[in-house]
C-alpha cells in the first residue's frame, strides 16, 4: 500500500512464464487480451468473468477463476499487467472488466474513483524481498544483513519492475529509501539505484521471473508470493523497509517516490506503507451479477482458501472501503471505520 499525492506539471520455468510473462494468464477457459477500446466483453457470452489483475496476483486470480468456473460451468478471461497499467486501462482506453484486483488499493481511490467504482476492498498483503537462484552471483553468501554490499559488487545484474506502471517498481524505490536510513550509509540509494539500471527494467515484477531464472540477472526485487510460487531463493529483508509491518507504518511514510500520474504531465507522489491490496466491480461491469457472485466467493473462506494454496497472504478479515457496495459483497467483509470528524474550530 501506498499514499499517494497528486500533483499536476507539464509534460517451473515454462510453466511459470506461460503464467506470468503474458498479458494474459494460462487456462483454457481464458481469452486473450481484447484489442481497442469499449467494453473488453464485446465478444464474450453472458456467463463470462472477465478478471483484470496486477501481475503479482496472476496465478492466484487464476486459481480462484478456475477453481469458480469448475464449480458454475461459466468461463473466464484474465489480462495481468503492472497496477498503474490496468487502471490506465479503464480511465485511457476505456476497457472494463467484471473484476479489478490491484497490488496497492489506493490506486482506487486516486485514479479510479469515482468515475469507474464507488468501493473497493482490501483483501491481501505482501513484503518486498530479493529473489534469486543458485545460479546467482554470490548467492551462497548473500543474507539478509549484506545484501546491499552484494548488489554493488561489479558484474552483479539486478532487475526491478517500473515505477510508472506497477506498484513492486515504486515500492522497490521506497525500500532503497528506507535502507539508505536504516543502514546508516549516506548515497546508498543512488548507488543501489545504479546497480539496478534501467536496462534491467521491465513493466511488471513478474515479468522479471523468467530472467532470475535463465541467469540474465542475479537478484530481482520481487513479492514474497512471487517468490514463493516461482520456487526462488529469497532474502527476508528487516520489517523496517520491507513494507509489510503496520507497526512501521509511520517510518515508511518518511520515504517518498514521484511517478507518472493520472494524465500527461501528471504526477503522483507515493509515500510508503504497507503493502495491502485491493479488489473491486466496475459500476459499468459488463457481467456485474455473475461478478458479485464471483467475488463474493473469492472473499469468503472457501474462496480464501484458493488464493491462500497460491501463495498469497489473504487477509482473514477483508475490509470494504466506500458506498453502494453489493450486498453480498458487504456480508462477506468488514466495513472500513469512518474517518474521525474534523474538530469544530468554534
Amino acid at each position: 500500500m501506498a499514499h499517494f499525492q497528486l500533483r499536476c506539471r507539464p509534460a517451473s520455468l515454462a510453466l511459470l512464464s506461460a503464467c506470468l510473462l503474458v498479458a494474459v494468464g494460462c487456462s483454457g477457459h481464458e481469452s486473450g487480451e481484447q484489442g481497442g477500446g469499449g467494453s473488453a466483453s464485446s465478444a464474450a457470452p453472458a456467463s463470462t468473468i472477465i478478471a483484470y489483475n496486477a501481475g503479482s496476483l496472476a496465478l492466484p486470480i487464476r486459481a480462484a477463476l478456475d477453481t469458480f468456473a469448475t464449480m458454475h460451468h461459466v468461463k473466464t478471461e484474465q489480462e495481468n499487467a503492472g497496477s498503474l497499467a490496468t487502471a490506465r486501462k479503464l480511465t485511457d482506453l476505456h476497457k472494463i472488466p467484471d473484476i479489478i484486483a490491484l497490488a496497492d488499493y489506493e490506486v482506487f481511490p486516486e485514479l479510479l474513483m469515482p468515475g469507474q467504482m464507488h468501493w473497493y476492498v482490501r483483501f491481501a498483503r505482501n513484503r518486498m524481498v530479493i529473489a534469486y537462484t543458485d545460479q546467482s552471483h554470490y548467492a551462497g553468501e548473500i543474507d539478509a544483513g549484506n545484501w546491499w554490499k552484494i548488489m554493488q559488487r561489479k558484474g552483479v545484474q539486478v532487475g526491478r519492475s517500473d515505477p510508472n506502471t506497477d506498484p513492486n517498481g515504486y515500492r522497490t524505490l521506497l525500500t532503497l529509501h528506507l535502507a539508505e536510513r536504516y543502514y546508516k550509509q549516506p548515497g546508498l540509494y543512488q548507488r543501489l539505484l545504479a546497480a539496478a539500471p534501467p536496462r534491467n527494467m521491465r513493466p511488471a515484477e513478474v515479468d522479471l521471473v523468467g530472467l532470475v531464472q535463465t541467469g540474465d540477472l542475479d537478484y530481482i526485487w520481487s513479492y514474497e508470493s512471487i517468490a514463493q510460487a516461482a520456487k526462488l531463493h529469497y532474502i527476508t529483508l528487516p520489517a523496517a523497509i520491507d513494507l509489510s509491518d503496520p507497526a512501521d507504518s509511520a517510518d515508511y511514510a518518511r520515504a517518498t517516490v514521484r511517478v507518472r500520474g493520472k494524465g500527461v504531465g501528471d504526477t503522483i507522489t507515493v509515500h510508503g506503507q504497507p503493502i495491502v491490496y485491493g479488489v473491486s466491480i466496475p459500476t459499468q461491469a459488463p457481467h456485474r451479477a455473475l461478478a458479485e457472485q464471483f467475488l463474493a466467493w473469492m472473499l469468503s473462506s472457501d474462496g480464501q482458501r484458493v488464493l491462500r494454496a497460491a501463495k498469497l497472504d489473504v487477509l482473514e478479515h477483508p475490509v470494504l472501503v466506500g458506498t453502494d457496495a453489493p450486498s453480498a459483497i458487504a456480508a462477506v467483509t468488514t466495513a472500513s471505520p469512518a474517518p474521525a470528524a474534523a474538530p469544530n474550530p468554534h
